[in-house]
C-alpha cells in the first residue's frame, strides 16, 4: 500500500510540475503576442481545459474522432508554446502570424469546449427516441373508444382477441438494463423487479415490461 501511495504521489508531483511549466509558457506566449493583464493568464487556462475536455470524451468511448481532433489541437497549442519559449522565438518581436493565432484562439477553444461538453451520446439518443415511441403507444391505449349507437336487433359480432402492441427495444438499452439488473442482484441478493427497473431506466411501463422479458 505504501509503495502504491509513493508511486501515485510521484506521478502527481510530476503532473503538477509539467502543468505549471506548460502554463507558464502559454502565459509568456500570450503576453508576447500583446495579450496583457488577466488575458495572458486566461489563455493557458483555456488550453488546459480544452485538453481535459477532449481527454474525458476519449475516456467515455463516444465520438472518438471529435475527441482526438480537439485533443490534438489543444496539445499542439501547449507543445507549440513550450517549443517557442525554448529560445527559438524572439519574444520581444513575435511574428504577425503568431499574433493572429493567439488572437483567434478564444473562438477555437469556445467552439471545441462547447462541442465536447454538449454533444449527446448514441445510447441517450436511442433511449429518448424509443421513449417517445412508447409514450405514443400509451396515448393510443388510453384513447377513449367511440360511442356505440343503439340499433334495432343488432347482430352479434364476434370479438377478435387483441394482442398488446409490441414495443421495440434497442439493443444498447437492453445491454444497459442487464448491467443494472446485475448490479441490483449483487447489491441486494435478489432479482430486480419491473417497477424498480422502470425507475432506474426512466422508461414507460410497456418498454420496461419488454426489457424485463429480455433480461
Amino acid at each position: 500500500m505504501r509503495a502504491l501511495l509513493a508511486r501515485v504521489d510521484a506521478v502527481l508531483v510530476q503532473a503538477v510540475i509539467a502543468a505549471a511549466l506548460s502554463f507558464a509558457h502559454l502565459h509568456d506566449i500570450a503576453l508576447a503576442a500583446g495579450q496583457d493583464g488577466w488575458k495572458a493568464w486566461a489563455y493557458p487556462v483555456s488550453v488546459d481545459l480544452l485538453l481535459v475536455a477532449a481527454w474525458r470524451r476519449l475516456r467515455t468511448g463516444e465520438a472518438k474522432a471529435s475527441g482526438w481532433c480537439w485533443f490534438v489541437i489543444a496539445l499542439t497549442a501547449s507543445l507549440g508554446a513550450n517549443i517557442a519559449t525554448a529560445g527559438l522565438l524572439d519574444l520581444d518581436d513575435v511574428p504577425a502570424w503568431l499574433r493572429i493565432l493567439v488572437a483567434g484562439w478564444p473562438a477555437v477553444a469556445f467552439l471545441g469546449g462547447t462541442l465536447l461538453a454538449h454533444s449527446v451520446s448514441k445510447v441517450a439518443e436511442d433511449v429518448d427516441s424509443f421513449t417517445e415511441d412508447a409514450d405514443q403507444v400509451d396515448d393510443a391505449e388510453r384513447a377513449p373508444e367511440p360511442p356505440v349507437l343503439p340499433a334495432a336487433n343488432p347482430a352479434p359480432v364476434p370479438l377478435a382477441a387483441s394482442a398488446p402492441p409490441a414495443v421495440s427495444v434497442p439493443a444498447a438499452l437492453v445491454e444497459h438494463a442487464r448491467k443494472v439488473a446485475a448490479e441490483h442482484r449483487t447489491r441486494t441478493g435478489t432479482a430486480i423487479d419491473t417497477p424498480t427497473l422502470r425507475a432506474r431506466l426512466g422508461v414507460p411501463v410497456p418498454m420496461a415490461e419488454a426489457i424485463a422479458a429480455q433480461i
